[in-house]
């Protein structure tokens, strides 16, 4: 076996850990789950950037273009330690796909569980000339199997990334007009809410980028005070969908990050959030889309056990039509979701 590649098979995994202190958590004790994605996208930056430096030739910084479907598995709590485990599962010519297992342990007791599992794709940029897109060095598979599933995996992910580039860049949804008179509770309108954030140089990579775990957990924060606004009750991240990088956003850039109810189950609410970005030293460049992806929030009472959802009020035929396809997502994540049990139930009585 070469250097290179007992360097590359050494770059390949990761892990990370630390505890979880207060300001990592909401007024009840639970981990915020922006937290949570900020974690697992240091861990799949940090582990990608590795291993594609093991090759000759320019420099270069992973930058993160995908995360697939992520469900929150366990809530984590102040005083809980992390374990961020980053393993790389596929590469492309100019991609790589990183899974990142998260595990709380309580440390008193010893007890473990697992809270998250991601699925992130990154794409590696030249540090000399940040529009050239370096190629990705090879890892080994274990079987011819395993490489064909990866894959596929990566064809879906690229097809569906060009199919919501096009779709979320059609509108940008309005943001609420302070002087328009107060929305009736309940509406989409009413907890509709907005963040807007300059990006500086803590927020960025050494492209000057940017990072992507930083995206996520201003999403998060804002996808959450939507659900608080509607619920009026402690609310926590139950799953995000797959969250798309369409466009990278600059240092000096102002981002405004939007969420809006779009579906509400009896015990879930789907989020839509966006994120637009507009350059302050290029103002004629106007804003544009940068991310979007839709979050799952679930309402807790004081003990922690879900509570039935107030219905959604909806205006106009767009609301309807919003709320129509939150609908098929739902469906189609529940019945995913049971068909995965009923497989690990029957390969649990194989075995």
């Amino acid at each position: 076996m070469s250097v290179s590649t007992r360097a590359r098979e050494a770059a390949s995994t990761l892990q990370l850990c630390r505890i979880m202190g207060p300001n990592d958590a909401n007024i009840v004790g639970n981990v915020h789950g922006g937290i949570i994605l900020k974690m697992i996208e240091e861990a799949g930056s940090i582990v990608s950037t590795r291993h594609c430096n093991t090759q000759n030739g320019d420099r270069c910084v992973a930058a993160l273009v995908r995360v697939e479907k992520t469900e929150f598995l366990s809530p984590v709590f102040i005083g809980e330690v992390t374990h961020v485990t980053a393993e790389i599962t596929y590469t492309s010519k100019h991609s790589l796909e990183v899974q990142v297992n998260v595990m709380a342990e309580n440390i008193l007791t010893g007890a473990k569980k697992l809270a998250n599992k991601a699925a992130l794709w990154y794409v590696p940029f030249s540090l000399q000339n940040v529009e050239k897109i370096m190629e990705v060095p090879p890892i080994k598979y274990t079987s011819a199997e395993q490489e064909e599933e990866g894959r596929k995996r990566y064809e879906a992910q690229k097809h569906e990334r060009q199919e919501t580039k096009a779709r979320t860049e059609e509108v940008v949804p309005p943001l609420p007009n302070p002087e328009d008179p107060p929305k009736e509770r309940h509406t989409i309108g009413f907890s509709q809410s907005s963040l807007i954030h300059l990006v500086g140089p803590s927020d960025c990579t050494l492209h000057d980028y940017v990072q992507g775990g930083v995206t996520m957990k201003l999403m998060d924060e804002v996808a959450g005070i939507v659900a608080a606004r509607h619920c009026n009750t402690n609310i926590v991240t139950a799953s995000v969908d797959a969250i798309n990088f369409h466009r990278k956003i600059k240092k000096g850039c102002v981002v405004t990050v939007t969420g809006r109810l779009t579906f509400v189950s009896n015990k879930s609410m789907e989020i839509e959030v966006f994120v637009d970005a507009a350059s302050l030293a290029e103002a004629e460049k106007g804003k544009y889309r940068a991310v979007s992806a839709f979050f799952t929030f679930i309402s807790l009472d004081k003990y922690g056990r879900p509570l039935p959802v107030p219905p959604l009020k909806f205006e106009g035929e767009e609301e309807n039509r919003r709320a129509e396809e939150g609908k098929a997502r739902y469906l189609q994540n529940k019945a995913k979701r049971l068909a995965d049990k009923e497989r690990q139930s029957a390969a649990a009585h194989q075995s």
